[in-house]
C-alpha cells in the first residue's frame, strides 16, 4: 500500500470572492439586439410622426370659425355623429363576433376531430384574406335584402326598444347590416388569437380538472377560459381596431343621413369617421380637408385609447403563467 505524499492544490484564501467568467457575447447577438431595439424605436417614431402630421393639419379646422366648418355648426357638431356611428358599428360587431369566435375556437381546439379541426381552421383563416370591398358588396347585395324579414320581426315584436323602433329600411342598408358585416370581417382575427391561446393551456390544468370528475365543459370553464382570458381580450381588441377603421364595407352598405340615433333598422344612420373620409376626401379642398384630417385625428386617439385600455385590462387579469 503506497501513500501519495505530493502536495495538493493550495486552498483559496478565506474571503476571496469567487469570480465567474462573463458570458461571451456573439456578434449575432449584438446584431439581433440592435435590430430589435431599432425596430422598436422606429415604430415609436412613426407613431409620433403620424400623430404630429394629423395634429398640424388639423389645426386650421380647430381654430376656424364654426360657420366655416361643413354644416355650419362647428367642428364638434360635425365630428360627434361620426364618432357615434364609428363606435356604434364597432360595438355591434364586437358583441356579435366575440362570443361566436370563442365558441369556434373552443370547437376547433377541444371538440372537433383533428382533421375536421384543421379544415375548419383553414376556412376560418381564409375569411381574413377576403378584401373588405367584397364584404361590402356581399353586405349590400345579399345580407341586406336577406335581413329585411328579421328587421321587420324586430320592429313588430321589439319596437318598444329604441334600437328597433323602425320604420324598417326597404333597402337593408342599415347600421344593423353594417354591424353584422363587420362581425364577419373581424371573426377570423378573434378566432385565431383565441385558438392559439386555448392551445397553450397547460395540460396539467386540464388533466387535473378531468381527474377531479369535471366534464369537458366544466374543465373548459375552470381551466381553459380563465387561462385564455387575456388572449380573448387581446383578440377582441384587435378585432375592435379593425372594425373602428373599416372604410369600404361601411361606405358601400350604409345609407347615411347624419345625426345621432340608436335606431339600427331604419334608413336614418350616422356615418363613420373612416367611411366619411373615404367618401368626401376626393372632392374636398381647403378647410374641408383640414376638417376631415381633424376627424382622422379623433379616430387615431380613439384607437390609441382602446389599445391602452386593452393593455391595462390584460395586465390586471394576468392570473396564470402557464408554467405551473
Amino acid at each position: 500500500m503506497s501513500t501519495d505524499t505530493r502536495p495538493g492544490p493550495a486552498p483559496a484564501p478565506t474571503g476571496t470572492p469567487v469570480t465567474t467568467p462573463k458570458p461571451v457575447v456573439q456578434p449575432g447577438d449584438r446584431i439581433f439586439a440592435g435590430s430589435a431595439t431599432a425596430a422598436g424605436v422606429l415604430i415609436l417614431l412613426v407613431l409620433a410622426g403620424v400623430a404630429a402630421f394629423l395634429l398640424i393639419e388639423a389645426v386650421p379646422a380647430l381654430v376656424a370659425p364654426a360657420a366655416d366648418i361643413p354644416g355650419g355648426q362647428g367642428l364638434v357638431a360635425y365630428i360627434m355623429p361620426l364618432v357615434f356611428g364609428t363606435l356604434l358599428a364597432a360595438v355591434i360587431a364586437l358583441l356579435i363576433a366575440t362570443p361566436l369566435a370563442v365558441a369556434v375556437a373552443l370547437f376547433i381546439t377541444h371538440y372537433a376531430p383533428r382533421r375536421v379541426a384543421q379544415t375548419f381552421g383553414y376556412l376560418i383563416d381564409l375569411l381574413a384574406a377576403v378584401p373588405s370591398i367584397v364584404y361590402g358588396l356581399w353586405g349590400i347585395a345579399v345580407l341586406g335584402p336577406a335581413s329585411l324579414g328579421l328587421m321587420t320581426w324586430l320592429q313588430d315584436n321589439l319596437g318598444f326598444v329604441p334600437l328597433f323602433a323602425g320604420p324598417v329600411s326597404t333597402t337593408g342598408r342599415t347600421m344593423l347590416v353594417v354591424g353584422l358585416t363587420l362581425a364577419v370581417m373581424i371573426l377570423p382575427i378573434i378566432t385565431a388569437v383565441a385558438r392559439e391561446v386555448f392551445l397553450q393551456t397547460p395540460r396539467l390544468h386540464e388533466e387535473a380538472a378531468l381527474a377531479l370528475g369535471a366534464t369537458r365543459w366544466e374543465m373548459i370553464r375552470m381551466a381553459v377560459l380563465p387561462f385564455g382570458r387575456s388572449g380573448i381580450i387581446s383578440g377582441a381588441m384587435l378585432g375592435l381596431g379593425r372594425a373602428l377603421g373599416e372604410t369600404m364595407a361601411v361606405a358601400i352598405i350604409l345609407s347615411v343621413s347624419g345625426g345621432i340615433t340608436f335606431n339600427l333598422i331604419s334608413s336614418a344612420n350616422p356615418s363613420t369617421i373612416a367611411a366619411n373620409i373615404a367618401l368626401d376626401f376626393p372632392e374636398s379642398t381647403g378647410l374641408d380637408v383640414n376638417t376631415l384630417i381633424a376627424s382622422g385625428l379623433v379616430l387615431f386617439f380613439i384607437t390609441l385609447a382602446v389599445n391602452s385600455l386593452a393593455r391595462f385590462i390584460i395586465n390586471r387579469r394576468r392570473e396564470f403563467s402557464g408554467a405551473n
